[in-house]
């Protein structure tokens, strides 16, 4: 094994045993907590919010501080810090009641038997294609048979750009040398110049675009291409434990139209953005990345809750099935089917 391999597999590695040592122990403490969640009305919602410098950091600080109080009145949120992985443990595990998950993460784990659902708006697809500045590729295609840097395979970021790449004939497995590693290795190795592109999420794409790097393609966009769809695609969404659903089905749809209000508030005000750069990791000294998130990152905030979401899980989830990401459709929908209603924050 060359020292390169050595240095990207060690962090993998350590990447990935750091989030399995951290989620071994919950389950008992899981079923316990989702009775006690289940019975009580008055119990704190245990709900996730996504490690910082991710696009889902913010959501604490807009319902808090910049949305309409009337949207969370009478919901008692217990923020949970953790990253994807760790989040997914809790949840199949019970000890926390609503976290976020993709459409092929969520139907691998409930074809294992889990009984999970989605039931509300979390983040659109914001994956970006990455190249420095000065390189000569333009788009996907003119990368195949490059070196290319991603998260690993079992992430919704790069099932999700596997998905959309296939629908416009690109295939990640074969036509390029995949890396794959968590964001702060593949950062390392894009600076480096150890890879040629690389597939990152907001607001990290902004950062290094401000920095110099340069955007060819946007997963989103490449979904929109192939389908003929205008709505940015799904990616993450709110879900919980069917039975914490049947049990809490009004809180439920509060929790969604919260998220939906939330959401779209950055649309309607997206120089919010800029004040809680911080949120996103970035420096009050990064002004050029600061200056850039109003126009990259409403994008990123899902705000729908209907038929036509669903239609997106249904068709990223055949493709999925089609492409070797899943085995099988599970047998039954993975959302819940409850379209919200939201007034204007």
């Amino acid at each position: 094994m060359t020292s390169f391999n050595k240095a990207v597999h060690s962090a993998t590695r350590r990447w990935f045993i750091k989030g399995s040592v951290a989620a071994a122990s919950l389950y008992a403490f899981g079923a316990t907590r989702q009775g006690q969640a289940a019975s009580d009305p008055a119990a704190a919602i245990r709900i996730t919010l996504p490690s910082k410098g991710s696009a889902g950091y913010v959501w604490q600080t807009v319902i808090e501080k910049y949305l309409d109080p009337a949207y969370s009145e009478g919901l008692k949120l217990e923020w949970v810090v953790a990253d994807p992985g760790k989040m997914q443990v809790q949840l199949a595990a019970g000890s926390l009641d609503v976290g976020v998950f993709g459409a092929v993460g969520l139907a691998t784990l409930n074809n294992k038997g889990y009984d999970i659902s989605l039931f509300g708006p979390a983040l659109n697809n914001h994956g970006r294609w990455l190249v420095k500045g000065d390189s000569p590729y333009q788009s996907p295609q003119d990368l195949k048979g490059k070196r290319l840097a991603s998260q690993p395979e079992t992430t919704e970021t790069y099932q999700q750009a596997r998905i959309a790449s296939s629908l416009n004939g690109l295939d990640l497995k074969k036509d390029f040398q995949v890396i794959f590693g968590p964001p702060t290795a593949n950062l390392a190795l894009f600076d480096r110049g150890d890879v040629d592109g690389v597939i990152v999420l907001e607001p990290t794409a902004t950062r290094m675009v401000a920095n110099g790097a340069r955007e060819i393609a946007r997963v989103g966009d490449l979904w929109k291409h192939a389908t003929g769809t205008q709505e940015d695609p799904f990616l993450v969404g709110l879900a919980a434990q069917r039975k914490w659903l049947a049990a809490n089905r009004e809180v439920a749809s509060r929790l969604a139209s919260l998220f939906a209000a939330a959401n779209q508030l950055l649309h309607d005000r997206p120089e919010v953005l800029k004040d809680i750069h911080q949120a996103f990791g970035l420096g009050d000294t990064e002004t050029a990345a600061i200056a850039l998130l109003p126009q990259r990152l409403p994008s990123a905030y899902a705000t729908r809750w209907d038929e036509s979401v669903w239609r997106q899980i249904d068709k990223e989830l055949e493709v999925a099935v089609s492409v070797g990401v899943l085995d099988k459709k599970p047998d039954q929908p993975i959302y819940d089917g409850v379209p919200l209603k939201v007034r204007n924050a």
